[in-house]
């Protein structure tokens, strides 16, 4: 009788502890944070092991996918992924000059954490931004902080200044024509040779505010890539000088090559170096001479200045920001959720295939010009954050 008793004792045991494993198995699970698992993770010998493993691709076996129901294999993958967003951080002080194939390790585990936008690390962060720059009201150079009869000081040619004339300050808008804020989705689009066949060009143009930079191609076979829609796209005025002699001449080459863009912003750094400031205008009056729907603005020298500063007290220590970083710190706080596409500054895929340095050719900026590894680490800071997101590769079809 008493060995009966004992098997009904041990076959109940077993069967409650089978519902418990059921009932904890259906619950759906939810990924903490890395600021969250930062408070709850406990370093045990096997944490620090876990950190140190390669972050690979769950594996689909019976085993796994029941440790995963458990939340034991989340926990270990949010732990890697709070060390690789630990290591991104503390490599972006060091002087060190962090070779290609370090970030390509660093982007190949991140794109195994999966991304959740954080509405309060967004919100402290545009704060930050706001405080140094005010991208709302001080990005673009208007008649409200551009003064005139003021001298404006150049953002890099510091020490000189331009007399703000009558004449000057017609070209400006009274305002900033971003000031219509937020906007809802921004699309920033770089032109990296990752954005070739990766289908990306539908999502894009669903973005409210597509950001480009440097006059890229967008039609023909490339836009399924890279998309056609454009709201605003920076000039820089080296391309007006080699492409269009300064429009001096080509004209109607360059009106007729920008209608691409369709009514566009052209953001153009006017005030930052003095010889950028005639080829500048001269873009401004050649749009108002062929009443193109296009419309020059300029760089407000002042927040470019304040930005450098900002990233300088991040670790990015460069002769000059680029244009695309420029752009993202912008859109940052001109818009509610923000997607970058076309950021590699890489030779090579995380599969060591070789990548152009556009999408469009392979020309290389000047050495020491841009700090693109720091800009880099920044992004993948503020991706891993959840405050803006990098899209690596191709996107899905629809």
């Amino acid at each position: 009788m008493r060995a009966v008793i004992a098997l009904a004792t041990a076959l109940g045991s077993t069967l409650l502890g089978g519902c418990l494993l059921r009932l904890g198995g259906e619950r759906p699970l939810r990924a903490r944070g890395w600021e969250e698992e930062a408070e709850v993770a406990t370093v045990t010998p096997k944490v620090v092991r876990a950190l140190r493993s390669p972050l690979t691709s769950l594996p689909q076996t019976e085993n796994r996918t029941t440790a995963n129901k458990d939340g034991i294999y989340q926990f270990e993958l949010d732990t890697k992924c709070k060390a690789i967003q630990d290591n991104i951080l503390s490599s972006s002080f060091k002087k060190k000059r962090y070779p290609e194939d370090y970030y390509l390790h660093i982007v190949k585990k991140l794109q195994n954490c999966t991304w959740v936008r954080r509405p309060e690390e967004s919100a402290k962060f545009r704060s930050e931004l706001a405080s140094c720059c005010n991208a709302v009201h001080n990005f673009i150079a208007s008649q409200n902080n551009t003064p005139l009869g003021s001298n404006m000081s150049y953002e890099v040619d510091s020490k000189k200044t331009i007399l703000i004339t009558e004449d000057i300050f017609r070209m400006l808008p009274v305002s900033s024509p971003l000031s219509v804020y937020p906007f809802k989705n921004c699309a920033v689009v770089g032109n990296g040779g990752i954005l070739k066949n990766s289908s990306c060009g539908a999502e894009i143009d669903r973005s409210d505010f597509v950001f480009r930079c440097n006059l890229p191609p967008t039609m023909g076979s490339i836009s399924k890539d890279v998309g056609n829609k454009t709201n605003l796209v920076t000039v820089n005025p080296s391309i007006i000088a080699q492409k269009y002699n300064k429009l001096n001449e080509k004209k109607t080459e360059f009106v007729e090559n920008v209608a691409v863009y369709g009514d566009a912003f052209l953001l153009l750094p006017a005030f930052s170096f003095r010889s950028n400031t005639a080829t500048s205008f001269k873009v401004y009056h050649t749009l108002q001479e062929f009443k193109a729907t296009q419309r020059a603005i300029f760089f407000h020298p002042t927040y470019l200045k304040n930005l450098a500063q900002f990233w300088r007290t991040k670790g990015v220590k460069a002769y000059r920001l680029s244009s695309g970083f420029m752009i993202t710190s912008a859109a940052v706080e001109l818009c509610e959720n923000v997607k970058l596409y076309g950021f590699w500054p890489f030779s090579k895929s995380t599969e060591k295939m070789p990548i152009s340095h556009h999408y469009y050719d392979n020309q290389l900026p000047k050495p020491g010009f841009h700090a693109m590894p720091k800009e880099y680490n920044q992004i993948l800071q503020l991706h891993g954050k959840g405050i803006l997101k990098l899209q690596f590769g191709k996107c899905e079809s629809d």
